[in-house]
């Protein structure tokens, strides 16, 4: 299992559009196979920092979701909103194990 933390800072005024393109697209990918969990979250201290934590099930997962359709309306459609690159780290998840998900 791997685990993909992305956080992304917004440009102020764009968070409820930038939430709306995220929760459409989140949805979506949790319907896909090879996903085994997919969050969306907004910090508290500073309302532009938005992070996604994503959960795949085999290594092959993360480059299948980013050839969805869904993917790519996300990935353009909230380019604009962005006030900087997004930035992501990967984690192999230790706990709990597959089975438990």
């Amino acid at each position: 299992m791997l685990s993909v933390h992305v956080h992304v800072q917004v440009k102020r005024g764009f968070e409820k559009a930038f939430l709306q393109a995220t929760l459409a697209n989140a949805r979506q990918s949790r319907a896909e196979p090879g996903i085994a969990r997919f969050e969306v979250g907004q910090s508290r201290e500073d309302p532009q920092h938005f992070l996604l934590v994503e959960v795949y099930r085999a290594p092959e997962a993360p480059q299948q979701h980013k050839e969805t359709a869904h993917y790519a309306l996300w990935r353009d459609t909230v380019a604009p909103m962005m006030a900087e690159p997004r930035q992501s780290s990967k984690f192999d998840m230790l706990f709990p194990g597959e089975e438990d998900w």
